[in-house]
């Protein structure tokens, strides 16, 4: 890996890739220190309780950016919202779905056009279910001047709507940065600099309330779920192909076999980005009526807040939320992998080039017997993300410990983006007529 490392910064195209995408980390994370107009840093760090869990959840999905509570704070959870939005509308309205069959790509730019216009309310509407989160939850108000009740706070008000939204679509622009000029998929790396930029923090806090052997537990059980989730993401099915001869005057073409692999966690760590997004969504409205003068609504409000921030006290409570995450998590495997495969088109791409899998007739069954496959496979890819996501709740649960919060998303997204990212460089190799580059 070293050496193709090497390899890789001696060609001056992939040199300048990998630098490029490092450039866009360092703006973002600069850019992450960037205060929203107005804030009370002394009231924010006052945070506790479920509002405190929620912002943690928050951070990571904004790469860094919630606890600095920067204009980077919705980070591109709007933009992820938005996504799922669009892909769960598309079988529904024609329109969309006819957008979607086009050829050329043009459906797929209007798509994206749609959920980059979606994205602006959904950010507009995160940026002012977080400012009310944090001016409920804190000691004191963290944006004193927020709110539409007086004049005077109209304007500053205005200003941290659109200085926030702007943070998203400017965090989404360096993600489609990276992805166009640089290695690897742009807003996946977007997260996983805010989660690594926070590492040495959470050692200090391990070792603070745990000391050292707090922190041997914390290296040997990442260990562990490393080794497994990179043994699992390289699991594959591999379905062999057969090709037809074509004769053409005196000349044979085609010919041969090959074969399909259908990877056991095709859909990567989106699904566990997808489960926190939505799982989130309820907490982000509650927060709107923390503050009811209905105490009951109130109080309500308050535990709809805490349960689906995962700030939870009791036993079977913490057990219901880790349930339903897990169950997220396992449908939105299965429901990201089904998109993939349909885009793809495995069936009918075989028959264009005149493959066929042996002893399967083309077309139809060809479909249902891929499709059969992805859904045996896909269910241990499912059970697995599912697992790893409710990880640290069990060791709350069996340990009375939460050493590993810091590890269960965030740990899945760095591993899965790592190895994305060193995959697509392989492919930069091997094109380039380089030896392998994971061995």
């Amino acid at each position: 890996m070293i050496q193709a490392v090497r390899d890789a910064l001696r060609l001056p195209d992939l040199r300048r890739r990998i630098f490029y995408t490092l450039l866009i980390l360092v703006i973002f994370r600069a850019a992450s220190h960037v205060p929203v107009p107005g804030i009370d840093r002394e009231a924010l760090r006052s945070l506790t309780g479920g509002a405190a869990q929620l912002v943690s959840i928050l951070d990571l999905l904004s790469g860094g950016a919630v606890a600095e509570y920067s204009v980077l704070a919705n980070g591109v959870y709007p933009y992820i919202n938005a996504s799922i939005i669009i892909q769960l509308l598309v079988p529904v309205i024609p329109a969309l779905k006819r957008l979607s069959e086009e050829e050329g790509g043009a459906g797929r730019r209007k798509l994206n056009q749609l959920t980059y216009y979606l994205t602006i309310p959904l950010g507009m509407l995160q940026a002012w279910g977080q400012a009310q989160l944090f001016n409920a939850a804190a000691a004191r108000p963290v944006l004193p001047n927020f709110g539409f009740d007086q004049p005077a706070h109209i304007l500053p008000t205005i200003s941290v709507l659109i200085a926030m939204t702007a943070g998203t679509m400017f965090a989404i622009w360096l993600g489609e940065l990276i992805t166009e000029q640089g290695i690897g998929n742009g807003l996946s790396l977007i997260i996983f600099g805010g989660i690594v930029a926070r590492t040495p923090y959470n050692v200090a806090r391990i070792y603070t309330t745990d000391g050292i052997l707090g922190i041997f537990f914390f290296l040997l059980i990442t260990a562990l779920v490393v080794f497994v989730i990179v043994y699992v993401h390289e699991g594959e099915r591999r379905i062999p192909v057969q090709y037809g001869k074509r004769v053409r005057g005196r000349r044979m073409y085609g010919g041969g076999s090959t074969y399909i692999p259908l990877r056991v966690n095709m859909a990567g760590m989106i699904p566990l980005i997808f489960a926190q997004s939505i799982l989130t969504f309820p907490a982000v409205i509650a927060q709107f009526m923390v503050n009811s003068p209905n105490a009951g609504v109130a109080r309500f409000a308050a535990d709809v807040m805490n349960f689906f921030s995962g700030h939870t006290v009791e036993w079977y409570t913490t057990l219901l939320y880790a349930v339903l995450y897990f169950s997220a998590v396992v449908g939105f495997t299965y429901f990201y992998t089904f998109v993939l495969v349909e885009q793809q088109n495995l069936p009918e791409n075989l028959q264009k080039y005149g493959g066929f899998i042996p002893g399967i007739r083309p077309g139809k069954q060809t479909a249902d017997f891929i499709n059969g496959i992805y859904k045996r496979i896909t269910l241990f890819g499912a059970l697995f993300l599912g697992g790893v996501a409710v990880l640290p709740f069990i060791i709350q649960l069996l340990l009375n410990t939460n050493v590993l919060l810091i590890t269960s998303a965030g740990l899945l997204i760095v591993v899965g983006v790592v190895v994305d990212t060193m995959r697509q460089l392989e492919a930069q190799l091997l094109m380039r007529h380089y030896e392998g580059f994971i061995r």
